[in-house]
């Protein structure tokens, strides 16, 4: 399985890119190739300054060998060793009317000391983060998610849509990063559930990615604005980059395992605004974006 999903996500990222690029126009990704040293490595692909996306990067790792004392207390194993694979992706476009997407497939080994598997699941998921709320656009990407879990169960929709809301919050602004979209984790294999299915499962969430995202970026991207609007794209992004920091488990599991400290902060937005007491204005459309993050909305 291991070897199998890890196919799948370097044939994803080379999709993903060669659409992002096309879409951009002006610009290409830069790779960049590294290794672990406990084991692994990865590639890594970083757009910078397009016409569209300021910064982004597409990621692929595969790492393996001792699970750090720190992840053996997480979680509440001796003498582990681990193997983890996964695509990472962020997108800051540079238009404030083009959302910030997020999306992260990944699968997960632990070992005894024989070698022989004794845990292993998936994770994954992608969310979107608009600065200026166009409803039709919620309705799109929720939908496009809606269909992809559909076709595997009936409930992982409402399920993985709950996950997101509760999981992409800043708990201390009491509010949503964005307007959600899909997160699942530790989805191990049951009686009920193959380790295949969730395969097909996580892999056809990762398919539907380019047609949740790409869409919007096309239909938004030639907006004018101005200079305003830029400002509160930045302040927003600061609350972005405060959950990825501080509540984010990726970032933490990757500072924890020796990970590779640029490609884990490669979620970071270039031009960020931390304004003391911001608040918008009062019936602004960055008030309305406000008011819609404090509480998990039902887009369809």
């Amino acid at each position: 399985m291991k070897n199998k999903f890890y196919s799948y996500i370097q044939d994803l990222q080379n999709t993903i890119t060669n659409a992002l690029e096309k879409e951009d126009g002006s610009t290409v990704f830069r790779e960049d190739l590294w290794e672990r040293p406990g084991g692994g490595g990865g590639r890594t692909r970083v757009i910078e300054n397009g016409e569209v996306f300021e910064k982004g990067g597409v990621n692929i790792s595969r790492v393996f060998g001792k699970l750090p004392e720190s992840m053996q207390n997480y979680f509440k194993v001796q003498d582990a060793d681990f193997f983890a694979c996964g695509l990472s992706l962020v997108l800051h476009p540079k238009n404030p009317f083009v959302p910030t997407v997020h999306a992260n497939w990944r699968y997960f080994e632990m070992y005894d000391k024989e070698g022989n598997i004794v845990d292993q699941w998936f994770g994954g998921g992608q969310d979107l983060t608009p600065y200026y709320l166009f409803e039709e656009d919620a309705v799109h990407f929720h939908q496009t998610c809606k269909t992809a879990c559909d076709l595997h169960h009936p409930s992982f929709y409402a399920d993985f849509k709950k996950k997101c809301d509760d999981y992409f919050r800043n708990p201390h602004r009491g509010e949503a990063r964005g307007i959600g979209g899909l997160f699942f984790d530790y989805c191990k294999p049951t009686a009920g559930m193959s380790v295949e299915r969730w395969y097909d499962f996580v892999t056809g969430v990762g398919d539907s990615f380019l047609q949740a995202y790409l869409p919007i970026v096309s239909k938004r991207k030639g907006l004018t604005y101005s200079e305003a609007h830029r400002t509160w794209q930045e302040i927003r992004r600061g609350r972005y980059v405060e959950f990825n920091l501080v509540h984010d488990k990726g970032t933490l599991f990757g500072l924890k395992t020796n990970g590779r400290i640029e490609s884990i902060l490669m979620s970071l937005p270039p031009h960020v605004q931390w304004v003391y007491d911001h608040r918008p204005e009062e019936g602004s459309e960055e008030e309305k974006l406000l008011q819609v993050l404090q509480t998990p909305k039902d887009w369809l």
